[in-house]
């Protein structure tokens, strides 16, 4: 199998995109497609506010017309641009929260996200909702750090497993996504420390790709 797929980061944060490389190392096989992690330059340091939402969606898809991929992941947690990508290339674009979301529907009964910020919430629960998956969904619970800020702040992890003891103990969340790209190199940990499965979006998205490359999807 050869080919090649191509993961935006729509912020301009390098750290992120590091993480992002780094956490779909594993799917980076010696027979698979090439996996190029890219950083959208136009894009703000983190994307947390639904005007940086609208402000990537232009100059991602910019990018997507004009890279050779086989597919691309657009690689931040609100799918950013997702119909507008998909309707600038013919490849198989796939967006990190809808992989992330069907994921978990086969990991467990009910997912709950933990996210970064306060008004990240009811975005989360807005597209849970046009995705029909409500009565799958658990809750979306913030840790209160932005997207710079988790590559910062020591405590990130314990405010991840503080956040993810509410999801599971109040809200019964049987399995957890990580809401944000860029908590990407936490998820074992907080898997190990939760006892349940944790799902990275990135890591998610680049295996559906894989698949689709593989079988021509």
């Amino acid at each position: 199998m050869s080919g090649r797929i191509a993961i935006i980061n729509p912020n301009s944060t390098q750290a992120v995109t590091d993480g992002i490389s780094e956490a779909v190392e594993p799917l980076r096989f010696s027979d698979g497609p090439r996996i190029d992690c890219l950083t959208l330059a136009e894009g703000p340091p983190g994307i947390e506010t639904d005007q940086h939402v609208q402000d990537v969606v232009d100059p991602l898809c910019r990018l997507i017309s004009d890279e050779e991929a086989d597919a691309f992941v657009i690689a931040c947690f609100g799918d950013p641009g997702l119909a507008q990508a998909r309707a600038v290339t013919d490849k198989p674009v796939f967006g990190i929260a809808q992989a992330a979301y069907s994921t978990a529907i086969q990991r467990g009964e009910r997912f709950g996200i933990v996210a970064i910020l306060e008004g990240s919430v009811p975005r989360h629960e807005a597209y849970v909702e046009r995705l029909g998956l409500t009565s799958r969904f658990a809750a979306s619970v913030p840790i209160g750090l932005g997207v710079v800020e988790l590559e910062e702040a020591p405590d990130a992890l314990a405010r991840m497993e503080a956040v993810g003891k509410v999801l599971v103990g109040d809200r019964g969340a049987d399995v957890l996504i990580l809401g944000c790209a860029g908590m990407a190199s936490k998820r074992q940990p907080l898997e190990e420390a939760l006892g349940i499965p944790v799902i990275d979006p990135c890591q998610a998205a680049a295996a559906q790709a894989v698949s689709a490359i593989a079988t021509g999807g």
